[in-house]
């Protein structure tokens, strides 16, 4: 067993636990594994280990990896995960699967235009910058009802939630206190009829009180491929 192959395991573990103790299905959250950084062979590695889901940063980085794993392209999702510039939108639309960080109407309606007629939708997060973080992306979470409105509005996109990345917490206490104020965000949109599937909150450090919270998906990269250099 790769030593890729073997913290996924761990994680996967991890994520089990959280389950059991959250009373939840372990088939209720994903493991997004985060790649930025490392190289198509890792995440090859992780390929070759269950791993489906994947997670990218840097839109051009995970553009060339994408096409370096070219053969692996139908049995893989990509998820842009990092901030998004209008010029980097259109990248976005023609490689990606999802984008987490929509935080602005511009930017999902250039998605939308720029998806191609011959791919499925692309799958859409809200990013909602949930503890007012001065340097975090985000709308605001009082505004997160009036952009989710507009965005499921839109041809050749999906909504299908949120996505948060709160400060980091001292304890389970405080993360957990933090994650449930997005699963009551999250809760709240979905009585206005929008129908979210997705809460992507949780991260190597903080997955379990993310799951206890009802995180749908956690987002872990240095668990699974190391410190990053």
């Amino acid at each position: 067993m790769t030593t890729i192959a073997r913290k996924l395991q761990d994680v996967r573990a991890r994520i089990a636990t959280a389950c059991q103790l959250a009373g939840r299905g372990v088939e209720d959250v994903t493991l997004l594994a985060v790649s930025k950084t490392f190289g198509a062979a890792d995440v090859r590695q992780a390929a070759e280990a269950g791993q489906r889901a994947f997670g990218e940063n840097y839109v051009q980085e995970g553009v060339e990896k994408i096409a370096a794993l070219a053969d692996l392209r139908a049995a893989l999702a990509w998820h842009c995960i990092g901030p998004l510039q209008s010029n980097k939108t259109r990248l976005v639309a023609e490689h990606f699967d999802w984008v987490h960080t929509v935080d602005r109407l511009k930017i999902a309606e250039r998605l939308s235009a720029q998806r191609p007629e011959g791919l499925a939708p692309l799958n859409v997060c809200i990013q909602v910058n949930i503890d007012g973080g001065a340097s975090k992306s985000g709308v605001a979470p009082a505004e997160a009802l009036a952009l989710a409105r507009a965005v499921a509005a839109l041809p050749r996109l999906r909504l299908r939630g949120l996505m948060t990345i709160p400060e980091p917490a001292p304890d389970f206490e405080a993360a957990y206190a933090i994650h449930v104020r997005s699963r009551a965000l999250f809760d709240q949109l979905n009585a206005e009829g929008l129908g979210l599937d997705t809460l992507s909150m949780g991260m190597s450090a903080d997955l379990e009180a993310a799951v206890a919270a009802g995180s749908t998906m956690v987002r872990v990269g240095s668990a699974i491929f190391g410190a990053r250099g």
